[in-house]
C-alpha cells in the first residue's frame, strides 16, 4: 500500500455517506500490531533491521500505516455540533 493507493481510497472513503469508522478502526489497528511488532523484533534482536535498505523498510512501511490511520481518521471525522446546525439552518 503506497501514496497512491492512499489517494485513490480517500474519495471512496469520503463519498460514503454514514462515515463509518471501520476504516479507522482497521488501519489504527494495523498500526498497533505493527508498532508492536517492530518493537518486539527491535528488542529481540540488536541488530534489527539489519542494513540501511531494511531501515529504509521499516521506516516506509510505518509511514505508509501512519498516513493511512491519519487519513482515515479526518475522513470519517464528524462535523462538530455547531457547524452541523448551521448547516441544516441554511437548508
Amino acid at each position: 500500500m503506497g501514496l497512491a493507493d492512499l489517494h485513490q481510497l480517500a474519495p471512496v472513503l469520503a463519498a460514503e455517506g454514514g462515515k463509518s469508522k471501520t476504516a479507522f478502526y482497521v488501519a489504527g489497528a494495523v498500526l498497533a500490531i505493527w508498532a508492536v511488532a517492530v518493537s518486539v523484533v527491535g528488542i529481540t534482536r540488536p541488530d534489527f533491521p539489519g542494513n540501511r535498505l531494511g531501515t529504509r523498510a521499516v521506516i516506509a512501511v510505518s509511514a505508509v500505516l501512519v498516513l493511512a490511520a491519519a487519513s482515515t481518521a479526518v475522513l470519517t471525522a464528524s462535523k462538530p455540533v455547531k457547524e452541523a446546525k448551521a448547516q441544516a439552518r441554511r437548508r
